[in-house]
């Protein structure tokens, strides 16, 4: 191929085209309040976790400190401790209330955490004393902003 100022030269690329590693969208369930400290709470049953955007930054889950059932706690109160190969991060209460159950499949299983944040890897479970205080939470659009 010519061209009015001489040969046309075609350039071929020798390297492969880069395709950066995309990191999936962190899941923020509709139904579920938060926390800015990235608990969760589910305000139809009380069970309160980490979100998909904390246990991805804390990586892998090896141990979980529970708190004590029947413990009554205010909302912001440190109830428990979720340790990973990275750190150990306090979990705070999202509203005030009793603790009702803890998930006893996480002090030989805390990998469920990771695996299934808002499923198995639930951490315990609040009588919610004043349902009013979940407002001051976030909701799933507020989260998604927070965490952007």
């Amino acid at each position: 191929m010519t061209h009015s100022r001489g040969p046309i030269k075609r350039l071929l690329f020798q390297t492969p085209i880069f395709t950066p590693a995309i990191t999936p969208m962190s899941q923020v369930p509709d139904q579920l309040r938060y926390r800015e400290s990235h608990e969760w709470i589910d305000p139809a049953t009380g069970s309160v976790g980490i979100s998909d955007h904390a246990q991805q930054e804390l990586t892998d889950v090896v141990y979980v400190e529970l708190p004590k059932v029947g413990a009554v706690v205010k909302a912001g109160d440190q109830v428990a401790v979720v340790e990973s190969v990275k750190a150990a991060s306090d979990i705070y209460a999202p509203a005030g209330g009793e603790i009702m159950e803890v998930n006893v499949k996480l002090p030989d299983n805390p990998g469920l955490i990771n695996t299934d944040p808002y499923g198995e890897g639930w951490i315990f479970k609040l009588k919610i004393a004043d349902a009013g205080e979940l407002t001051a939470l976030m909701d799933a659009a507020a989260y998604t902003r927070h965490i952007a």
